[in-house]
């Protein structure tokens, strides 16, 4: 499983823009979410609920010396069979904000108990991109997830790496889901698109479930048989049948 998580734009702002063409042409070629939200402002909160079920308490963009976690997470659950790919990462694991990384913005970070696996399985992006682990966080650099820069900055990166993870041989084999969200909207609705790519998916399926944050940790547990649930995605709604998945 792979998720690329975006920054900072609410479901309308992407979905029919003409800033945004190549994530439309994805759109209209594999599934998405139409009544899918985040679950808090600002960003860190989202990417503790993304892996772990819950924003953990943590309503700032503090670093992993503010917020040391040792609730579990995916990669917890996971074991050794996880990869954090960070775009702009000076080195692995970074703990501290440099230059377009952001380690807010890099979830497995702020979990102590796999702070070990961290410093070999939380890597800078690379090409071609390492999609040999069950579960793959990847995570653009500032300008490139929007969050800095313009939507087409961002649609230009996912034009050029997506067509990479599609080339992967675990992909090929129809061993992954490619979900991409973005972390937060820009309004107080929390609307934010979710595209779900596989071979599974019908083209251009559209489905107007309401779907959270933790609907995709769910979604994501369910497919790699994890257990337990974490937090809230215990109660969420699944995808997977929604999907085809």
């Amino acid at each position: 499983m792979v998720f690329i998580v975006m920054e900072n734009r609410a479901y309308s702002e992407v979905i029919g823009s003409p800033d945004a063409p190549y994530i439309n042409h994805l759109a209209a070629l594999c599934g998405l979410a139409t009544n899918y939200k985040a679950v808090a402002h600002p960003s860190l909160p989202n990417y503790l609920a993304l892996t772990s079920g819950s924003t953990q308490g943590v309503t700032d963009d503090g670093g992993p010396d503010q917020h040391p976690l040792s609730a579990p997470s995916i990669f917890s659950l996971l074991g050794t069979d996880w990869r954090s790919l960070e775009e702009s990462m000076p080195t692995n694991c970074d703990l501290q904000s440099g230059g377009e990384y952001a380690v807010k913005h890099n979830p497995a970070a702020y979990f102590t108990s796999v702070r070990q696996a961290c410093r070999g399985q939380d890597v800078p992006l690379t090409s071609p991109p390492d999609l040999s682990a069950a579960f793959t966080f990847i995570t653009p650099n500032l300008c490139d997830d929007m969050h800095d820069c313009a939507t087409t900055a961002g649609d230009s990166w996912l034009a050029r790496e997506v067509p990479r993870l599609l080339s992967t041989p675990q992909y090929l084999a129809g061993q992954t889901v490619i979900f991409i969200t973005w972390d937060e909207s820009t309004g107080s609705t929390q609307q934010v698109p979710l595209l779900v790519i596989a071979p599974t998916v019908p083209s251009g399926a559209r489905v107007a479930a309401a779907f959270n944050h933790y609907s995709l940790l769910h979604t994501t547990e369910q497919l790699l048989g994890l257990s337990p649930l974490l937090g809230a995605a215990s109660s969420a709604p699944s995808m997977v049948t929604a999907f085809n998945l």
